[in-house]
């Protein structure tokens, strides 16, 4: 059963940061692709791991940059620990505090591991603010940011097509039936699975 939001307009939120400032995130007004994650405790093993691999990929994978997608990191952790975990791990995007739940209520993320703990989710928001995907597995922390490179490259693949097909040039006389190709040559990748 697909996630609720698919396909809708992503929730706005406004939470505490790491610094205890209010970051507000308005995704349809973003005009960047956005993945949001939802994790369920900061330092932890998992968690950390997972908060890192999106740190080295913001700063090692070109399609990150590229892209400009904003990555940003949500638990139920009071601001307190957040900002020792960012100083920690040198977190370089938002980790927001959702202590009170608001945002996982928004989002419809509930908990994992038999309602042991709270879920592990990601969101990926295309650049109208769009929910685009759900990927939501608590164990397996490392195939969030592969989730998110995924998605990067599948809305690139689809800017690259939709810019070919508004700059395509006529066919010449004689070429009926032909039709503009991406640059790319390559079609739409296919739906990730939640």
């Amino acid at each position: 059963m697909p996630h609720p939001l698919v396909g809708k307009p992503a929730p706005s939120l406004s939470l505490p940061d790491a610094n205890g400032e209010t970051y507000t995130l308005t995704p349809v007004a973003s005009d960047v692709p956005i993945a949001l994650f939802f994790y369920p405790q900061s330092g932890t093993y998992g968690c950390t791991k997972e908060a890192c691999e999106f740190r080295d990929a913001l700063a090692e994978k070109e399609l990150y940059q590229r892209t400009k997608v904003q990555i940003i990191g949500v638990s139920k952790d009071p601001v307190e620990k957040q900002k020792v975990f960012v100083e920690k791990e040198k977190l370089t995007y938002p980790v927001l505090s959702d202590a009170s739940g608001d945002a996982r209520k928004a989002y419809h993320v509930g908990k994992g591991l038999l309602g042991l703990t709270d879920a592990r989710v990601t969101f990926f928001i295309d650049s109208k603010g769009v929910v685009r995907d759900v990927l939501d597995t608590t164990v397996n922390f490392s195939a969030h940011a592969k989730f998110v490179t995924k998605w990067l490259d599948k809305i690139e693949a689809e800017e690259g097509k939709s810019t070919a097909d508004e700059s395509a040039v006529p066919a010449p006389a004689g070429a009926e039936g032909a039709e503009p190709v991406s640059p790319t040559g390559e079609g739409e990748g296919e739906q990730q699975q939640a």
